[in-house]
């Protein structure tokens, strides 16, 4: 019994430095809850972040918003929200952080003022992406520009005009300006003026008209088209001729309609007068 004891009382240190052990015991007791609290926010900060970078992903992906845009997008709110929950776990430990802030909001406005332009043109982008104003293969006007779009990035939108030029708009002035979006709706209507001869008849004129537009294909029975005298003009009767077609037929049906109409005023011996001027001479005698 007397070598078990001794045995036991020989294998403990004999320099162990209880008051040591006391305070860091105290140490953990204090401020083990707080490390404990301040780990549990980071970790929960970094899974709420992903939680909604995905949900944003998912969201975005599903409104057909370029990948591009979708993978920045998302990042720049799983790092914010990453920063937010670092900034209270600091908080949680007594740290403090109205330092940290400060800091962060004089880098913020340094850069800012540094990236001003791009930053304007980021928010439009961002702004663009919430509200959708138009879509990739939109026929569009913008910024005086008109053509289709072929892409919207995060600081640049890009359009495919007509003549197959492309031309890069930022998207700052999109979203400045008036945008005219002929793609949104399924139908367009066609507005014409069509002037003829003070000598015409008019009821003859009208059925003429008429008759052009319901021959050409791709002229929509409803709505109707709208013929009417719309002005007396300085050397014609102006007549407004406004038949619909659908969105992707617009300029095949208004060139087709046009072609028509001359052909059919020709045949009816209607005269698409030209711009005139009356000249009036006079004579004046003067004594010898």
């Amino acid at each position: 019994m007397n070598e078990n004891t001794s045995a036991v009382s020989s294998s403990t240190p004999d320099n162990i430095d209880w008051t040591n052990l006391d305070f860091l015991w105290t140490v953990v007791i204090n401020y083990g809850g707080k490390i404990l609290g301040a780990i549990i926010i980071l970790i929960l900060a970094r899974w709420v972040g992903k939680l909604i970078e995905k949900l944003i992903s998912k969201s975005l992906a599903a409104r057909k918003v370029e990948q591009t845009v979708i993978r920045f997008v998302g990042n720049m709110t799983s790092m914010a929200i990453l920063a937010m929950g670092v900034l209270a776990s600091l908080s949680t430990l007594g740290v403090q952080t109205t330092s940290f802030v400060a800091i962060i909001g004089a880098a913020g406005l340094a850069v800012g003022l540094a990236l001003q332009g791009s930053l304007a043109n980021f928010a439009a982008g961002f702004l663009m992406v919430i509200f959708r104003p138009f879509k990739i293969g939109d026929y569009v006007e913008i910024a005086g520009t008109q053509g289709v779009v072929n892409s919207i990035e995060i600081f640049t939108t890009g359009l495919c005009t007509t003549d197959n030029k492309d031309v890069i708009i930022p998207n700052a002035q999109v979203m400045e300006g008036v945008i005219t979006n002929f793609s949104s709706q399924e139908t367009r209507r066609i507005d014409l003026l069509i002037g003829v001869s003070y000598d015409a008849d008019l009821q003859q004129t009208r059925d003429v008209l008429t008759q052009a537009v319901k021959s050409v294909e791709g002229v929509l029975e409803e709505p109707g088209t709208q013929i009417a005298v719309a002005e007396l003009g300085d050397n014609s009767v102006n007549f407004v001729v406004r038949p619909w077609c659908s969105g992707p037929e617009y300029w095949n049906v208004r060139f087709a309609v046009l072609e028509e109409i001359k052909k059919q005023l020709d045949a009816a011996s209607i005269g698409i007068p030209y711009p005139q001027r009356d000249v009036h001479l006079y004579q004046h005698q003067t004594e010898a």
